[in-house]
């Protein structure tokens, strides 16, 4: 083992560990105090459920991205857990900025 691919890991992994934490208690729990007041301010009170269903999967999937790219890139020797995590961020944000449309009117309202 490298000393790269275990700093790498040691980052990856507690951070995806949180996106999953705050993932959970998003959609699970319906945690909106998570999100900040700006980004949920005109969400409807019926809509909560459904906003932060959506924000709690992207930011699932941003953690078993995050968790995923240090353990491939550890495990394999290689750096190709890096496009496991542009992708899993990726469809995280999409997910997270189709709740902000329907349901805040946009990231900037």
């Amino acid at each position: 083992m490298n000393i790269a691919g275990i700093i790498e890991l040691v980052i990856m992994l507690p951070t995806g560990i949180a996106f999953l934490v705050l993932g959970m208690l998003l959609w699970k729990k319906q945690k909106i105090s998570l999100i900040h007041d700006y980004h949920h301010s005109h969400v409807q009170a019926q809509d909560v459920k459904a906003y932060t269903r959506l924000w709690g999967i992207g930011l699932l999937i941003m953690g078993i991205g995050s968790c995923l790219t240090g353990i491939i890139d550890i495990v394999f020797h290689t750096e190709a857990g890096w496009i496991v995590f542009i992708i899993g961020f990726a469809i995280g944000f999409l997910i997270g900025n189709k709740a902000q449309k329907n349901y805040n009117d946009s990231w900037f309202s």
